[in-house]
């Protein structure tokens, strides 16, 4: 039985999956969907000041490492770059990246991406303390076509972030160490990175760049926004990734 971790964003944990696992699982794959470090729903705040992406994904690659045959990867939004850097790092059948944060030298596209990292950046300059969510900017972008009780329900579940993990995500040209640089050249994995067309935190070009940056197979998704994991047509989004693992990588879906 193939294995199946799938990455959370920021802000949440892995409950971000609960509907998204259910077809791989109808599918005969096995789905581990954990918290990243100090994102369980009784850690304290303070469990994610300091917290790097290089924190998150070693984290990712040790449970992948420690698995009996390399797993799927699939990460959405920032799990999606945790997912690219977990990748580098230890062996992965695939990897399937939904609506993800792209990598060091990768530049976003849109003006509302070049926006939210000039926000973050005022907020203060690499501090490592923990970022609580702006609920209004989540139910606004990325939450946006969510059903209304669906949309507050998960409102409720967000956690704080890493400051840290944040800035090294959106304001990458400013950290000197390079934490989220993939490397050079493509992945050794077969990958697929699928985008909303609508999106606005991650745009449809910035995640094109992203798959170009990979050597990755690119997919759109009309009519869609960011959560591709849970708001309406995210069936498709699973459709098409279980398709592509089947014809693409032959894991039988």
């Amino acid at each position: 039985m193939t294995t199946i971790v799938m990455v959370h964003g920021a802000f949440c944990g892995g409950w971000a999956f609960d509907c998204f696992r259910t077809p791989f699982e109808a599918a005969g794959f096995e789905v581990i969907a954990p918290n990243l470090r100090g994102h369980g729903p009784d850690e304290r705040a303070e469990a994610v000041i300091g917290v790097s992406m290089a924190d998150y994904a070693a984290d990712i690659a040790d449970l992948c490492a420690g698995l009996p045959q390399p797993p799927v990867l699939l990460g959405h939004s920032m799990g999606g770059l945790v997912a690219q850097l977990a990748a580098r790092r230890a062996k992965v059948e695939a990897l399937v990246l939904l609506a993800p944060s792209a990598p060091w030298g990768v530049a976003a596209s849109s003006l509302e991406e070049a926006a939210t990292a000039f926000g973050v950046q005022l907020a203060g300059a690499f501090s490592s303390g923990a970022l609580q969510p702006d609920k209004s900017l989540m139910r606004a972008y990325s939450l946006d076509r969510v059903p209304p009780a669906e949309r507050e329900a998960a409102v409720a579940r967000l956690r704080p972030e890493s400051a840290l993990a944040v800035r090294e995500t959106l304001n990458w040209w400013l950290d000197p160490f390079m934490t989220t640089s993939i490397g050079p050249g493509a992945l050794d994995a077969a990958s697929l990175v699928i985008a909303g067309e609508g999106d606005v935190v991650h745009s449809p070009r910035t995640a094109r760049a992203v798959a170009e940056r990979l050597g990755a197979t690119f997919r759109s998704m009309p009519g869609m926004s960011h959560w591709l994991v849970g708001e309406p047509g995210w069936e498709g989004v699973a459709r098409l990734a279980l398709r592509w693992l089947a014809e693409e990588v032959s894991l039988a879906a």
